[in-house]
């Protein structure tokens, strides 16, 4: 069986280099923490644009939780550092998905969750974190209204004016 430590090291190394591939400069802190007294982030990474102080934390399909202390203490790093908070998530078969700390949701005992569910509706990926790409959600897309040749054909579809095959013909 593979300790947690040593998977959620290999997730935060995959993270490094996908970041890599982007064109980020990446580092990865040493231990996130336990090589010295500050609070550090997983990784830093940026690319003359963005920059990026990040949690990364991973799970099998398990909600991920964070404490409200190191929630805080990346918030306080990134501030301070000039860079934007971001919490990474990854579920086993899934890429990253990203969360700036206030869009997580805060449990009843003030500690952030991450669900599944949740990072793949509404996370960020890697694409739109390096600015390659925009969710777009579907009330931003407008539609255009047919003209109004095509609503008389299928209004007489409809009413049995004309034969499907007709109105698809005349369109």
């Amino acid at each position: 069986m593979v300790d947690a430590n040593s998977k959620g090291n290999r997730r935060e190394r995959e993270l490094v280099n996908e970041l890599d591939e982007r064109g980020f400069a990446v580092m990865r802190a040493p231990a996130s923490g336990a090589a010295t007294d500050r609070e550090l982030p997983d990784v830093l990474a940026g690319n003359g644009d963005r920059f990026y102080a990040i949690e990364a934390k991973s799970s099998a399909g398990d909600p991920i939780y964070l404490t409200g202390e190191e929630v805080e203490a990346l918030v306080y790093f990134a501030k301070n550092f000039g860079a934007k908070p971001r919490i990474a998530a990854r579920f086993d078969r899934e890429d990253w998905y990203f969360f700036h700390p206030g869009d997580l949701h805060t449990t009843d005992g003030g500690n952030y969750r991450v669900k599944k569910e949740t990072a793949l509706a509404d996370g960020s990926d890697l694409a739109e974190l390096a600015g390659d790409s925009r969710k777009v959600t579907l009330d931003e897309i407008t539609v255009a209204e047919p003209e109004s040749d095509t609503l008389d054909v299928l209004r007489a579809v409809e009413s049995g004016e004309l034969s499907a095959e007709e109105g698809a013909e005349m369109l």
